[in-house]
């Protein structure tokens, strides 16, 4: 099974990259845990530029959604909302498909419990928007317990995943 990880702060010292990257550490053996850092490259999102052959940097994204069969976003919290990269990547599959119905696992690697819950809010009403199947919405506390929970996460999405159909 291939779970794709999705980063949505572009910082090379992000909290929540480093998030995903035990992600990686602690992914079940029988589980493909691909970490895609190409949301950088997407260009700003044109309906005319999506036509029938859109940028190759939307080509990756698209294949990468698509050859997954479960999506795991760990984002910060930017003015309340999603980041700008972010929704820009989720723009270039709103029309496509690639997340109509896939399992998808939000979090956010947070100082405290109160942050972070307002933009995985505005990232849930996106991918709702496109028909994702979002299995859980929760942000992780940095420090005691934080592999548990991640791990939690993680088996939940895989659980998800298995009882889908597939991609």
């Amino acid at each position: 099974m291939r779970v794709l990880a999705i980063c949505g702060s572009l910082q090379k010292e992000s909290g929540n990259l480093r998030l995903l990257e035990l992600a990686l550490e602690l992914a079940p053996a029988e589980v493909e845990l691909q970490l895609f850092d190409g949301i950088r490259a997407l260009p700003h999102f044109d309906p005319d530029n999506d036509g029938t052959e859109p940028p190759a940097s939307v080509t990756v994204w698209r294949r990468a959604l698509r050859e997954s069969q479960a999506v795991l976003i760990a984002t910060p919290e930017y003015g309340h909302s999603l980041p700008g990269a972010l929704k820009n990547a989720l723009d270039w599959v709103i029309g496509s498909g690639e997340l109509y119905q896939k399992p998808v696992a939000l979090t956010a690697a947070v100082p405290s419990l109160e942050r972070g819950r307002r933009g995985l809010d505005a990232l849930k009403n996106v991918l709702l928007a496109v028909d994702a199947r979002v299995v859980s919405s929760a942000p992780i506390v940095r420090g005691a317990g934080l592999e548990q929970e991640l791990l939690a996460l993680l088996l939940a999405l895989i659980d998800s995943a298995r009882g889908s159909p597939p991609a």
